[in-house]
Formats: structure tokens, sequence, C-alpha cells
């Protein structure tokens, strides 16, 4: 690797990347929010699947962690097509999950535990069982209850291909052709995702005042905020123009030929102009921004505390996502580049820097994440082949993660992104170092990924798997009984909660200590600064607080040789052992003050 420019030699001459915030400033711009999968968290009644009131039962467990907030993915009334991300009634819990009562009571429990509650929005698509869609299929073409959706006219001569050659994310075709009520073909409807998750038409109205009720349902009940799906996909193109290339979504690459082609003169005179390449017409149109701008005067209006949006937002380049979190639209949006990153030094720091400037520029915090529900967790991620793609999936089959070398790499990344600042989400189970699952039958996958493709895409079932507890315990903890709705690996007895709780060393115990010194120190707060350390092979910089009182170095090595940390620097935290001399060996990250 080439040698990597990114400081001066003296960390407190030369302008940082990054200027601190004041000590009071919004609780969202250095949150530590935590992803609960609700499935797999905990499971109360012994039916295999996580649900509220096991969630509401081990909250203390995360007030002890160190995290600020919760982010609950979906927990609505769903046929479960696509694990809750197919909802047939916003406003109410499914049965498997529990009540309202119970989302009641867990609100209150985590805000009494001094937590706050993010919960999931799915404004791109609703579910075929949602009331809107069975009017619409009831009503016919041309129907007010159709233009909620994104009906259409079938090409050919009796209107028998598809209106347009999108596909769906999921694989397969992105349409399906309806039955009408006298039992003929009729029109299609657009599903970007699975066929049971027609999408939205938001150009009516009407969906644009229905989601404004629902977001006021839920401050009502007391959330605090939103994390909204798919936030680049509700606006399509007008007219609906075929597209040919990538979707580029829930793996965010694409290995094909055609993308390893160099731009035509068109497309680079586009990129020169926008900044980026041909932008999909199903992704980051425009007219998103001023569905966020509504929402955001929506919840300004609100009585504190103050509440928040954060979008899941596959955008590139960051200039482009940083419009989502302009000061009228949302308050964060996932930073999907640092987690993509595989582990080279220069391609990190890259990162770093163009996030910091992307969004300082607009005024917003940068939110760092490395994994989630979506995603190979990046205890395994970064244990695979670093020249190669990221994979949407591991199946037994395929190559296997080196489990030591994933982990060893996966605590010095997290020490890296809880030593900058802003904001940062953590993934249920990665304070355990989880790894993913990948000897997983295929018989028991549920997502609909690798069913769609009939296995091609193995799909995101290995991050989902149910946590584990307790060792000697039944389903390790996570219930009473021995059900979980995906199997759990047998390797993950080793990683539970008693066997790392209050164990030195553990990867519990570090986030313990981690999280810890980030709110004592306001890490989140914090300046950032490349330090003469960081170049080649080393990502260094320096975290200082506004008034200069604290500064912290934190180093991380990805090279093949020891590092010497500066003279006077004192080792707070480290990922893993030392050298006997102090130095800082290969995939080991330190936190220390200078």
């Amino acid at each position: 690797m080439g040698q990597v420019t990114r400081t001066t030699s003296d960390t407190q001459s030369h302008k940082p990347l990054h200027i601190a915030d004041p000590a009071d400033a919004p609780w969202w711009r250095d949150a530590v929010i935590y992803q609960i999968y609700p499935r797999s968290w905990a499971d109360s009644d012994g039916d295999g699947i996580g649900d509220l009131p096991g969630i509401t039962a081990r909250l203390p467990y995360l007030r002890d962690l160190g995290v600020d907030a919760i982010w609950l993915s979906p927990f609505y009334v769903s046929p479960m097509h696509d694990a809750g991300y197919d909802v047939a009634d916003y406003r109410n819990i499914d049965p498997l999950f529990g009540s309202l009562g119970d989302s009641d009571e867990l609100i209150a429990t985590a805000h009494e535990l001094g937590l706050k509650v993010i919960v999931d929005l799915v404004p791109n698509h609703s579910s075929s069982d949602h009331e809107w869609f069975k009017e619409a299929l009831a009503a016919g073409p041309g129907s007010t209850e159709r233009g909620r959706y994104i009906f259409r006219e079938g090409k050919g001569e009796h209107g028998e291909e598809p209106p347009n050659n999108w596909p769906s994310v999921f694989g397969g075709d992105g349409w399906t052709r309806v039955v009408e009520a006298d039992g003929t073909p009729g029109e299609w409807y657009l599903h970007i995702f699975d066929t049971t998750q027609p999408d939205y038409d938001w150009t009516n109205p009407d969906v644009g005042d229905e989601f404004a009720s629902i977001l006021e349902f839920w401050c009502n009940r007391g959330v605090d905020g939103f994390r909204v799906d798919v936030a680049h996909g509700l606006v399509k193109e007008e007219g609906l123009p075929d597209w040919d290339g990538p979707l580029q979504m829930l793996d965010a690459t694409d290995t094909s030929a055609e993308a390893a082609l160099p731009p035509t003169e068109d497309e680079s005179a586009r990129i020169h102009e926008t900044g980026h390449g041909p932008r999909p017409p199903m992704w980051d149109q425009e007219g998103v921004h001023e569905i966020y701008r509504r929402w955001r005067s929506l919840l300004d209006e609100q009585p504190s505390p103050q509440r928040i949006l954060c979008a899941e937002a596959w955008v590139k380049p960051e200039s482009q996502l940083a419009r989502y979190v302009r000061s009228d639209e949302m308050h964060q949006a996932f930073n999907f580049d640092f987690l993509d990153t595989h582990w080279d030094a220069e391609r990190l720091c890259e990162v770093i820097t163009t996030s910091f400037r992307e969004n300082d520029a607009v005024g917003a915090p940068t939110t760092w994440v490395l994994s989630n529900h979506d995603v190979v967790r990046h205890a395994s991620r970064l244990g695979l082949d670093q020249s190669l793609p990221r994979p949407n999936g591991i199946a037994a089959d395929q190559a296997q993660p080196d489990a030591d070398l994933g982990l060893r790499r996966a605590r010095a990344a997290t020490m890296l992104m809880l030593g900058l600042p802003g904001s940062a989400y953590l993934y249920q189970g990665e304070e355990l170092g989880l790894p993913e699952s990948t000897d997983m039958p295929h018989e028991s996958r549920q997502d609909p990924t690798f069913h769609r493709t009939e296995g091609k895409h193995i799909g995101r079932d290995g991050c989902r798997v149910p946590i584990p507890w307790v060792r000697d315990a039944p389903s390790l903890g996570f219930g009473p009984g021995d059900a979980t709705w995906l199997p759990q690996p047998d390797s993950y007895g080793a990683y539970a909660v008693d066997q790392q709780a209050g164990v030195a060393g553990s990867t519990l115990e570090l986030y313990r200590s981690m999280l810890a010194a980030r709110r004592a120190d306001r890490l989140g707060l914090g300046s950032a600064s490349w330090h003469e350390l960081s170049s080649g092979d080393v990502v260094a910089f320096v975290n200082a607080s506004a008034d200069g009182s604290r500064e912290t170095l934190v180093v991380v090595n990805l090279g093949a040789e020891p590092v010497s940390l500066p003279e006077g620097a004192t080792v707070t935290h480290w990922s893993g052992d030392l050298t006997a001399d102090g130095l800082v060996p290969t995939d080991i990250a330190v936190w220390a003050t200078v």
C-alpha cells in the first residue's frame, strides 16, 4: 500500500477534520443507539420468537452496557413474509410480539432506565395484507384506492408484459400482474422488494397524510424517533423508465462485467456535473426531500424531548447522502460507506475524511455503523478475504471466515468507530463478538432473498439468529423452551452473556469499558484531527474536547509490523494485548491519553 498523507507533524497546528460540538448539543448528535431485532432478542413465552415483554425484561442489560437509546426493528401487524418489513397495520403490534399495552410498558420502562426508544418506519411499501391494498384490488383500475399504489397497464398486445424492466431487490421481476374482479388478467403493481410488498405512490397526497398521522400516533405513545426504512426509495422517476444497471441496495456492491467497464462520455460528463454516476430511477429521487422536510417540521412541533429521524439510505457519494441530513430534513443517516469499507487503512481514512467534510458542510453529525440486520456481522466479514466484495450471506459450502482474525479485527474496528465524534449504532450481539451463522441448513432459511433467487443469494438469516444469554439454558437463555425461529449454531454457547460478564478481556467487557469512557469523556462531541502516526497501514487521530482539557489518541494498526506510540502516551483501552515492550500489534486498536 502506498504512503497516505493525512497529517502534519503537529496535531495542534493544523485544521481539524471535525470541529467539536458544544457540551449542550442535542442528545442525538453523539448518541450510541443499540439495534434490537425483536424476533431474536428475548422470548418470554417459549414460542421460539422474541417479543416485547422479553425485550422489556432485559432492558437493564442495555442500561448497564452503556448505550443511550434502542432502535426496534418492526413489531407491527404483519404476515411476516419479510420478517415484519411487510406491514399490514402501522398502528398495532403483531400478536407474535405482544400488544400495544406491551409496547407502552416497554417505552415507559426504557425511559425509567434512561434509554430513549426509536422505532422502525416502513414507508416505501406496505404488506399486500394491508387494508389499503385489499381495497385497491377490489376497486379496480383507475380507482382512488389504486392510486395509493403504483399500478400500471402492462406492455404487449394484451398487457401480458410488465410495464418496465425493473427487477426486485430480492430477485426476480419487480412487477406482479393481478387478476381483476371479473377473473381476467389485469394491471400490474410495482414491488421493489417481495411480491407481498407493493410500493406506495408517494405522488398521491393520501399517502403523505397517512404517514404524517402514523408519526403522530407513535409520538403520542412516547417514542423518541424513527429509523426510516429504504429512505431513498419512496419516490420513483416520472414515467418509470427502464433501467439496465445494478440496483445496489442491500449489498451495495456490483461485481458484474458491465460494472467494470469505464463510463461512457455522457456518463463521465454527468459524473463531473453531479458528483455521481447514473442514478437508478427507483432510488434517491429529488422528491424524497420534500417528504422529509414535512416530517421534520411535524416532529419539531412535538413536545419535548426532541424526536429524531434516521435514514437508511444506500446513497453514494457522501455528498449526496448528506442532503438527507440538512437542517430541515433528517437528523441522522447511516454511514454505509464506512460499513462497506474493507480492512484497509488508506480507504478507512478516505471514508472518515469525506464523511466529516460532507456532513459538517450541512451541520449534521456523522452516524457510524459496522453491522445491522441486513449485512454479514463484522466479526465474520472482517475475517474474509478483504480483496473480495462483501457478501450478503455465507453458506456452509462457501469460503468460511477466519473466526479469530475476524473477531480480532472487529474489536479493533469498533474501538475505531466509538472513538470517532458523532453518533454510532450497535447491532444486537456484536458486543458479544457474535459471528455470522454460516452452517445454517438451507431448509431453515426464511429470507425472501434466498427463496426468490433459488439460493443464488444466501440472504440475511445468518446475522438474525437469536442471541445467546446463558450457555447451559434452553435455547441458550433466549427463551424458556428449546425452540428458536432460526437455529442457533453450537458455537454460540461460548459467546453467551453469562460466559463474558465480569470476565476481564471479554468482548462484552471491552464494549462496557469503551462505552463508559466514551460517555464520561464526551468523545462523541469531540473534535478530530489526524495524528502523525496515521500513515501507510496505520489509522490514528486525536479526539479532543472543545475546551482542550482532554485529548484521546486513537490508533489502529492494520499493518504487519508493531507500531510504537508517541512518547508520553498512556494507553487506557486496548482491543487486544500489546507487545511486551508496549507496541501496538497487527489488527489491534488502542485509546491513549496524550
